[in-house]
């Protein structure tokens, strides 16, 4: 069981649900944040994919101020000393793999479960696909980083993964090195990443959104 609210979308509701996507949000937004981007991602009638939306516990953020948001873990420091809290980071990515065994519970592989996150969930997303006892689908990692790289518990299961990571160029919380260092980490523990930067700042667009939905069609096949 997890506790996390979540809002669901079906991209195909005449059909049985074959796939699932859990999508996190980033620092400050909620689930439904990400809910129009289903309809956008252009993908075949003939999926039946269900997107599930968590929401974030409210909880203070040092780095601003001390102040009660959604977020997937407090944030004590930001630039190149960028300090998180970790503990808070592994607790949220257990949540997120109780949502993984969910649906699985409701009759979906594994192999066809994919996990996606922006800044902060993405995040999130390393390490709760990476530790994760079931072989999933993929990850998608969005303008985002990877805290846990030097200590995230591999799973022999994840060997192989392959990860979508996107990045904006211009991007003034997050700086494209961190994705482009996160991805290395991956390729270092055993993972296939896939990388593309766009002209952009911390945010999503449409041409990241059409690839996006190009690797998910590449990763669940026909």
């Amino acid at each position: 069981m997890t506790d996390l609210p979540v809002i669901e979308r079906v991209s195909n509701n005449s059909a049985e649900v074959d796939a699932s996507i859990i999508w996190l949000h980033g620092l400050g937004a909620d689930g439904g944040d990400f809910v129009p981007i289903v309809p956008q991602l252009g993908l075949p009638a003939v999926y039946a994919v269900r997107f599930v939306f968590p929401s974030a516990p409210s909880i203070p953020v040092t780095i601003n101020q001390g102040m009660v948001m959604p977020a997937w873990y407090d944030i004590m420091e930001l630039g190149d000393a960028r300090r998180i809290d970790a503990a808070g980071l592994r607790a949220s990515a257990g949540k997120v793999q109780a949502l993984l065994r969910r649906e699985i519970d409701r009759g979906v592989p594994s192999e066809r479960i994919l996990l996606a996150g922006f800044s902060q969930g993405g995040a999130v997303s390393f390490e709760a696909g990476l530790s994760c006892q079931y072989r999933l689908g993929g990850i998608i990692a969005l303008s985002t980083y990877f805290p846990t790289a030097d200590s995230v518990v591999v799973h022999p299961a994840q060997s192989g993964l392959p990860v979508l990571v996107c990045h904006g160029s211009m991007d003034p919380m997050l700086n494209e090195s961190l994705a482009r260092d996160a991805a290395e980490s991956l390729r270092r523990l055993g993972m296939v990443p896939e990388y593309h930067a766009y002209p952009m700042a911390h945010e999503v667009c449409p041409q990241e959104i059409e690839q996006i939905g190009q690797w998910i069609r590449t990763v669940l096949g026909n």
